[in-house]
């Protein structure tokens, strides 16, 4: 896996005419799911430059992804209302705060957790670093893989998409340097970890609904969060090669 880049704010352009359609959409689906780990880990400057430039729009339309983007289309942004936006969803435990990792959306919750936190019971879903979290950790750490977003939290929102932006810009990587190379060793490994991680991601939708009923005011973050499921769905489907 080679290193993560320092975040940057400058929005994703792919061509499909400049290169192979294989690199092309390896990169594509890097570039989204980099920019969904910008705005579940509060990254706003990069958020808003996304949304002003129709970063969204562009790349679902370039990949030919079933999503919706009519709301991802912005310019009326209010940066500081976005920053408290992220922070009451996300960031801190309120009324309206949605967990964005897995530990606390788990059907099943650890057996062996214990917390003394007033928003986790034993036996009930809202524990933190959970088995989730331990099973993030090992697939991070069998690629070499260190993330950058989510405070290291291995089964946060934003680390497990970073994770899988690494993994299809690694992927883009291969392709390119050698178009020949789909039955690479290499190659299969980071297709097969690209499905664990997908299939590690099931809990989305659970966390969809829950955003989609806290942030009924501005909404915005309940329309990423719709897209962000909606892309997963597409990329499990179509966007994945799983030979």
């Amino acid at each position: 896996m080679t290193e993560t880049t320092p975040h940057e704010t400058e929005t994703p352009r792919i061509d499909l005419d400049e290169e192979s359609e294989a690199v092309a959409v390896a990169r594509g689906r890097a570039e989204v799911y980099g920019l969904l780990a910008a705005v579940f880990d509060g990254d706003v400057e990069t958020l808003a430059a996304a949304l002003e430039d129709s970063a969204f729009v562009r790349l679902a339309d370039a990949l030919a992804a079933n999503v919706g983007t009519d709301t991802l289309d912005r310019t009326d942004l209010d940066r500081e209302a976005l920053r408290i936006g992220y922070d009451n969803l996300f960031a801190v435990p309120g009324p309206h705060y949605v967990p964005p990792f897995a530990s606390a959306h788990a059907d099943d919750p650890s057996e062996s957790f214990e917390s003394d936190s007033p928003y986790h019971e034993e036996g009930a879903a809202g524990e933190f670093l959970g088995d989730p979290a331990a099973a993030g950790a090992k697939a991070h750490a069998a690629t070499g893989f260190e993330p950058e977003r989510g405070d290291g939290v291995p089964d946060h929102l934003a680390v497990s998409f970073e994770f899988m932006s690494a993994l299809c810009a690694r992927e883009a990587e291969l392709l390119a340097r050698d178009p020949d190379s789909s039955a690479s060793e290499e190659l299969s490994a980071i297709r097969a970890s690209q499905r664990e991680a997908l299939g590690r991601l099931d809990w989305l939708e659970s966390f969809q609904q829950a955003v989609l009923r806290e942030d009924a005011v501005e909404g915005l973050f309940a329309e990423l969060a719709t897209f962000a499921q909606q892309f997963i769905t597409w990329d499990r489907n179509e966007g994945l090669v799983t030979n």
